[in-house]
Formats: C-alpha cells, sequence, structure tokens
C-alpha cells in the first residue's frame, strides 16, 4: 500500500486533494470533449487538474504560477485537443506541456534568452524527470476515484484531513457503527491495493 501523507506541503497539496468523482477512460474523455460534450470537458479537468497544478509547484513555482500556468495549459487544450491522436497520450502530453511552461516562467523571471532547441531539451530534461513521479501520482488519484463513495470519502477522512478525526465523527459522518469503521476501512485499502497492483502502481522510494 503507499503511505498516504497526512500533512501535505505546498509541492504536494495538489496531490492530495478529495477525489470528487470517478474517472472516465481517456478514449471517452477525448471522443465526448471533441464531440463538444460540456460534461465530458468537466470530467476531464476534473481528473487531471492535480496532475497539472502539481508539476509547477514540484518546480518550485509559487501557487499563483501554478494557477497561471493551469490556466494557460486547459486553453492549449481545449485547441489542441481534436489534434491527439492517441488518447492514451493525454496523461504525457499534459506532463509535456505543463513543464514547457513552467520552464518558460522560469527564464522570463531570470531574463535570460535561450534557442528553441535549448528551450526544448530542457523541457524534455525537465519531463523526463517528472514523468515517473507525476505519472504514479496520478494512478493513485485514479485508483482512489474507482473506489465506491463511501470508500473514496473514507480514506479522504482518514489520510487526507488535518487533524486526523475521531473514529466516532467519522462513523457519523459514514453513517456506520463505531465498530465497523475499522472494518470498512481494511475492506477500502485492500481494493485501493488491487486497484494499484493492476495498474502497476510503484511506490516512490
Amino acid at each position: 500500500m503507499p503511505k498516504l501523507q497526512r500533512r501535505p506541503d505546498q509541492q504536494t497539496a495538489a496531490v492530495l486533494e478529495k477525489p470528487a468523482t470517478p474517472h472516465w477512460t481517456d478514449e471517452k474523455l477525448v471522443r465526448d470533449c471533441v464531440a463538444g460534450k460540456e460534461e465530458a470537458w468537466n470530467a476531464l479537468l476534473e481528473k487531471y487538474k492535480n496532475l497539472i497544478f502539481s508539476i509547477p509547484l514540484k518546480n518550485g513555482l509559487s501557487r499563483e504560477d501554478a494557477a497561471e500556468i493551469f490556466q494557460a495549459v486547459c486553453a492549449e487544450l481545449l485547441s489542441e485537443l481534436p489534434k491527439l491522436r492517441d488518447p492514451q497520450a493525454l496523461s504525457g502530453w499534459l506532463i509535456k506541456v505543463t513543464s514547457h511552461k513552467c520552464f518558460h516562467m522560469h527564464r522570463q523571471a531570470q531574463r535570460f534568452d535561450c534557442s528553441e532547441a535549448t528551450e526544448e531539451a530542457a523541457t524534455e530534461t525537465l519531463a523526463e524527470d517528472l514523468l515517473i513521479e507525476v505519472e504514479q501520482e496520478q494512478k493513485l488519484r485514479n485508483a482512489i476515484s474507482n473506489l465506491s463513495p463511501r470508500c473514496r470519502e473514507l480514506i479522504h477522512i482518514l489520510f487526507y484531513e488535518e487533524p486526523p478525526r475521531p473514529y466516532k465523527e467519522v462513523a457519523e459522518s459514514l453513517g456506520v457503527a463505531v465498530g465497523s469503521v475499522g472494518f470498512i476501512r481494511g475492506q477500502c485499502l485492500e481494493k485501493l491495493r488491487t486497484s494499484l497492483e493492476d495498474s502497476e502502481f510503484k511506490q516512490p522510494a
């Protein structure tokens, strides 16, 4: 099982937000977005918002800069999505585009010039360094979003809230007996573990 953190710092805050809705497959997201379905666009942003937002934070940018990059990536995604030939490449495309915009923002802040080739090489390196980490984080988000609503809520309460709630409050929130919380917790974590194994999730070192 992954070690879910209780006190997310600035770099991981976006990773640990509560997954609100079950995820759609990327094939369905891309197909329905291209068809102009607003629900699909909302689902796409819900699925990948934390992935996009976490990359600037991991690169030392402020939350304000991360929000600006997020908006820029969404605008580019809206225009470029119809050109995406392989829906399976969506997360990789988002990582690359977001990393590129992070590099560009760093370059503007430092006020230095570089050639397009230099920028492309730096972006590729940046994306490569972050690829494994952000992909594993996304697998964790997807696995949690695939759980039942009760399991999603329980995992959010137990691992993502600070300070932690007493089991009595957890039971009241779930509408179950206090003595059932531990059993339900075990079931939910086992389902999460199975889902992560199926997605070939690898615990970061």
